[in-house]
């Protein structure tokens, strides 16, 4: 899947990976595990979450992750295989088609989306902490997205708030912590060529074109190139990287106008 690494900033530590089955999950397992990382495996699709271990060498846990026990249970398995608890990139989100405009996106539509990208997130770290603290090191990348900083007409409400829920409380934690020797960012995505956005281009192509003509780089990421983010803020040569949101966004938030 990725190309031969020879970064090796991660031997010996344990990595959380939550959405490992595909996408940017899949993709940073891999790469985590080619520097060395021990790969616990988070997904709630057991046949995606089992492969993504069996690919990297890992372990596999299934998991809601809106579910406490389940959540709690995923960080212990981590710390009784393998000792530690070093690394948490709490990466699991959704963006389902009834999350559109505030006019058009129900109750229960918004709810969902909060629980998975937001309230896991509070989960995964509220169950990553103690370890960290008692160890008196890790690093915590939660997974964001560059429309926690932008506004967009073609509006995913509950999506954008959630993420900018992620973005406050990844730079809160990496605040109040930051003395216990664990470090929290915020990982800020531009849009990246997964399964989600594949089935948004197949779904709706003209409202995903829009997209790309924003992107000044002219193409959308490959999930390696977010897994290696994700690698750069889990290791020591991010040591005084904290409590910031850390955009990997190909220049739309810095763009006024694109190249024709």
């Amino acid at each position: 899947m990725t190309q031969d690494i020879v970064c090796r900033r991660l031997v010996g530590r344990t990595a959380v990976v939550t959405g490992a089955g595909s996408g940017i999950g899949l993709a940073t397992a891999h790469r985590l595990a080619s520097e060395g990382a021990h790969v616990v495996c988070g997904d709630i699709d057991a046949a995606a979450g089992t492969s993504a271990a069996e690919s990297v060498g890992g372990t596999f846990v299934q998991v809601d992750v809106t579910d406490a026990a389940q959540v709690d249970a995923l960080f212990r398995t981590a710390y009784e295989t393998y000792g530690s608890v070093d690394i948490a990139f709490n990466n699991a989100g959704i963006s389902p088609p009834d999350d559109d405009s505030i006019l058009d996106t129900g109750l229960e539509a918004w709810k969902r989306v909060q629980e998975v990208n937001l309230t896991s997130v509070y989960l995964c770290c509220k169950a990553a902490i103690p370890y960290m603290r008692e160890q008196g090191r890790g690093s915590i990348i939660n997974t964001a997205s560059f429309v926690a900083r932008m506004g967009a007409a073609t509006s995913q409400i509950s999506y954008t708030a959630s993420k900018g829920g992620v973005l406050a409380m990844s730079r809160e934690l990496g605040v109040q912590f930051a003395r216990e020797g664990i470090r929290v960012n915020a990982l800020c995505p531009g849009p990246v060529n997964t399964p989600l956005l594949q089935e948004l281009f197949a779904k709706d192509p003209e409202r995903a074109a829009r997209r790309l003509v924003h992107i000044p780089v002219g193409r959308f990421a490959e999930a390696e190139e977010i897994a290696a983010a994700v690698a750069f803020l889990a290791s020591d040569d991010a040591a005084f990287v904290n409590a910031t949101d850390f955009l990997v966004d190909g220049g739309i938030s810095g763009a006024y106008v694109t190249p024709l």
